[in-house]
């Protein structure tokens, strides 16, 4: 692999990464803390829409983050010629 190459393999790893981190913390701490006072009005199973984000809501989020990661590093492995 060149090292143009291997510069853009890693700033598009760089990317995803970064996108990843702040879908993260924007459900993590922002649905799930700072955005609770004005989620409790909306209901949803029976509880309030921010405490449903701070619980199963983030935690779902995260299971798809992992797997929204994987199948995008595997795309980005392909197009630089680095997968398995």
């Amino acid at each position: 692999m060149s090292d143009k190459s291997a510069s853009a393999y890693w700033a598009a790893n760089i990317r995803l990464i970064t996108i990843c981190l702040v879908i993260w913390a924007l459900v993590s701490f922002g649905f799930g803390i700072l955005l609770r006072p004005l989620l409790s009005g909306i209901a949803i199973g029976g509880t309030d829409l921010g405490f449903w984000f701070a619980q199963q809501g983030s935690i779902l989020t995260f299971i798809v983050l992992i797997f929204f990661y994987a199948a995008r590093m595997n795309a980005i492995d392909r197009d630089f010629g680095v997968n398995e």
